[in-house]
């Protein structure tokens, strides 16, 4: 982890591999994240879920072919905004342009996926994809309100 809990920003990085494995070892980096920037433990539900839904999107959908690939993982804390990004070589994939799910409509006529971007989408304040050259970034921000 870099940068002062007492200055204007906070960051810490993890390199993860495809592997849901690392699940656990991404919780435990948001928690000492949160434990070090002295964030309300209200608020890690959120991220938790939102890393969780991402990370394991790009684990089961990003490389088709399979083989053991790195997912880079960062979260800042800046001007009472916290951005977690994460970041794959996986296939191109906006999640932003999935369609939307429809809640309304009964269980058996949805539609398979969709439903984590929605869960993300509903406990961020902002959501930005960017494709960069043979990666994909997802960058999640969310207002800390006092």
């Amino acid at each position: 982890m870099s940068g002062d809990p007492k200055g204007s920003t906070v960051q810490a990085n993890l390199t993860a591999r495809n592997d849901l494995s690392e699940l656990s070892r991404l919780g435990e980096f948001l928690a000492a994240f949160f434990t070090r920037t002295g964030l309300s433990a209200d608020l890690i539900g959120d991220f938790e879920l939102a890393l969780e839904e991402v990370f394991a999107n790009a684990v089961m959908h990003g490389h088709p072919d399979g083989g053991e690939h790195k997912i880079s993982v960062s979260i800042a804390l800046e001007n009472g905004v916290v951005k977690l990004t994460v970041e794959d070589t996986g296939i191109p994939f906006n999640p932003l342009e999935a369609p939307l799910v429809d809640l309304d409509l009964p269980l058996e006529e949805r539609g398979i996926g969709g439903l984590g971007i929605h869960l993300v989408k509903g406990v961020m304040d902002d959501l930005e994809y960017i494709r960069l050259p043979g990666r994909n970034r997802l960058i999640m921000r969310k207002k800390i309100r006092t």
